[in-house]
């Protein structure tokens, strides 16, 4: 066969896979970070962004989790008005303001974390979960202010409270004005505390610094996803601090539930079913479906994974 008609024999061939190429969706397709198994994203979502080879839980915008979390009726986002301000005129490499243009054109949020009213199985509950992907989930003014508006949300109608953190810090661009947060969040949490108002912390991939060391942690009960991240500073700074080995899977869920840091590890397919039961149970109510709190048992998960590495 001549060259010529073998050239636009494979021409016409490759121009054809190319056309089935162009014919497939993009974003149909999701690789684990774990076990590197190539998922089908309506498939995966279906099962709460848990890879069903090796049961990793995945980050997930704060939208989505509050998707998955709460009933579709009766929601109410409270606390979207109040938007960051760059009130230090803060520049290190970027400008601040610069940042938070960038953030909120990727994420499609004014800032890192997302306060709304609804219920779970029937019960009334205020949910206030972190975008990580804003900033690193950071905590700066607004997050704290939207914080506080959550539990006076709680304070004034009766109604508990349930936290997803997945936050890196405090967001240093706001130098003072972010650390007083921690302290501004730990006093409307004390509020609750007097009033006998329950607050659940769900602590996810992965968090740490100011936020571990204030809202995160402070939890009448503390909850952890399988094989979440969670400390101050991470496990790399901490080795170079002591110039130790760590511990395998140190600062892991599982650790911390072995070393009493956590109350209980519970599966993102759980979550709604544990956690509507435990404030039934808290509140003195009775669920109006049934719930799982004795079927809550921690998780086994692999200690391999990617995470954050600093705070």
């Amino acid at each position: 066969m001549s060259n010529w008609l073998v050239d636009k024999l494979k021409s016409s061939l490759s121009g054809r896979e190319a056309d089935k190429r162009s014919n497939v969706p993009e974003g149909l397709w999701k690789k684990c970070v774990q076990c590197n198994s190539v998922l089908y994203r309506p498939e995966l979502e279906k099962n709460l962004d848990v890879c069903p080879k090796c049961e990793h839980h995945m980050r997930i915008t704060a939208r989505t989790r509050i998707d998955y979390f709460l009933d579709d009726e009766n929601r109410v986002e409270l606390g979207a008005e109040l938007e960051p301000q760059d009130r230090l005129r803060f520049k290190d490499s970027k400008k601040y303001k610069d940042r938070l243009v960038a953030a909120q054109k990727s994420t499609g949020e004014k800032d890192a974390l997302v306060v709304t009213r609804g219920t779970v199985n029937g019960v009334p509950v205020v949910v206030v979960a972190f975008e990580f992907s804003f900033m690193g989930g950071s905590m700066g003014s607004v997050v704290g202010a939207r914080f506080v508006r959550a539990v006076d949300e709680c304070l004034a109608n009766g109604l508990p409270l349930i936290c997803f953190a997945a936050s890196g810090g405090a967001r240093m661009q706001e130098a003072l004005f972010s650390l007083m947060q921690m302290a501004k969040t730990s006093a409307a949490l004390e509020k609750m505390k007097q009033l006998g108002l329950p607050y659940i912390s769900v602590l996810t991939d992965p968090v740490y610094g100011g936020v571990s060391a204030s809202l995160a942690m402070l939890g009448d009960i503390n909850v952890a996803e399988p094989n979440a991240l969670i400390g101050f500073a991470g496990p790399r700074v901490i080795e170079q601090t002591v110039r130790e080995k760590l511990p395998e899977g140190f600062q892991r869920s599982e650790f911390l539930l072995e070393h009493g840091a956590v109350d209980m590890i519970v599966s993102r397919s759980q979550m709604r079913d544990t956690l509507s039961g435990m404030l039934s149970k808290m509140q003195g109510t009775q669920a109006p479906q049934t719930a799982a709190v004795e079927t809550a048992t921690p998780v086994k998960a692999e200690s391999a994974g990617v995470g954050v590495d600093e705070a």
